[in-house]
C-alpha cells in the first residue's frame, strides 16, 4: 500500500464519518413537541365532543396517529431513505405490511364477535330496559 492510496483511504473514511446522521437535541424537542401537540388536538376533540359525529372523530383521530408515527420514525428513529442501504425503507414497508395486516384484522375479529356474541339480543332491546319508565 502506497502513501497516496493510504491518504486518500484515509480521505474516503474522514468523509463516511461527517455523511452520518447527526442527532442534535434541537431535532428532539421539535419531535417532542410535536408529539405533545398531536396527543393533545384528538384529547381536545373527544373531551370537548367538537365534531358530532363519532365515525368522523374517529377518522381525523386516526389520521392524526398517523401523522404522530411519521413524527416518531423521523424525529425519533432517524429513518430516512439514505439510511443503511436503502435498508430502513424496505424495513418501513415491511412495519407497514404489518400494521395494517394487524389493525384490519383486529377490527374485523371485533366487529364480528360484536355482531355474533349474542344472537338474538337486539341492542335497541337492551337500552329500552335501561331507561327508566
Amino acid at each position: 500500500m502506497s502513501v497516496h492510496s493510504h491518504d486518500l483511504h484515509h480521505d474516503a473514511h474522514h468523509h463516511d464519518e461527517e455523511d452520518e446522521i447527526h442527532v442534535s437535541m434541537r431535532e428532539y424537542v421539535i419531535g417532542f413537541v410535536l408529539s405533545v401537540i398531536l396527543t393533545a388536538i384528538p384529547f381536545a376533540l373527544v373531551m370537548g365532543k367538537m365534531i358530532d359525529s363519532s365515525v368522523t372523530t374517529a377518522m381525523v383521530i386516526l389520521g392524526i396517529g398517523a401523522v404522530q408515527i411519521v413524527v416518531h420514525m423521523v424525529y425519533f428513529l432517524h429513518m430516512n431513505t439514505k439510511s443503511e442501504g436503502g435498508w430502513t425503507m424496505l424495513a418501513l414497508v415491511f412495519t407497514l405490511i404489518l400494521v395494517v395486516i394487524t389493525l384490519v384484522g383486529s377490527i374485523w375479529v371485533m366487529y364480528h364477535l360484536n355482531t355474533n356474541m349474542m344472537p338474538g339480543m337486539n341492542h335497541e332491546a337492551i337500552e329500552a330496559l335501561r331507561e327508566p319508565r
